[in-house]
């Protein structure tokens, strides 16, 4: 997750999303990371695309960006595109 201090979107996110988050089967599988779209880029994220808005959710498989999801406007947005980019994986072993 890419975010930015007063990005009113990622608070939004981290009500309604976050408690929730890593307790389901697809945040157990993709676990969050959280990124200062403002701080150097980490290293092993130096290869995917370039994130201009927050929140950028960018789901990753041993260093190649799978897809992401730019913004936050809701539950069950949020949910779907999750869904949409989890298919995308391969099966964990």
């Amino acid at each position: 997750m890419f975010e930015q201090a007063g990005c009113p979107w990622c608070v939004r996110w981290d009500r309604e999303i976050a408690p929730i988050y890593g307790k389901t089967d697809l945040g157990r599988r993709a676990t969050l990371r959280r990124v200062d779209i403002s701080a150097p880029r980490p290293a092993d994220l130096a290869s995917i695309a370039p994130v201009r808005f927050t929140p950028t959710f960018v789901l990753t498989d041993g260093g190649a960006e799978i897809g992401r999801i730019v913004g936050y406007t809701g539950e069950y947005q949020f949910w779907g595109l999750m869904e949409e980019l989890m298919a995308k994986l391969k099966p964990a072993a």
